[in-house]
């Protein structure tokens, strides 16, 4: 089955049913035979987020902290 075809057969499924087979697909993504590389932009905005931090300019939340942001 081509990568098109699969990607209509997921109209069919339920919500249940995607996140179901997301699982499996992010557990079939732990090959240790195959070393998946970070893209770049990932890395960049990695460092740019520890470079906040170290400065002391990034600032930390807690989870209660959040959770009332979001329910405003």
């Amino acid at each position: 089955m081509s990568v098109a075809e699969m990607k209509q057969e997921l109209s069919r499924l339920t919500n249940a049913e995607r996140i179901e087979l997301m699982n499996a697909i992010w557990a079939s993504l732990d090959n240790k035979d195959e070393a998946l590389e970070s893209p770049t932009w990932h890395r960049e905005v990695l460092a740019e987020r520890e470079a906040r931090i170290r400065s002391g300019e990034a600032q930390f939340l807690s989870l209660d902290e959040v959770k009332k942001r979001f329910s405003h």
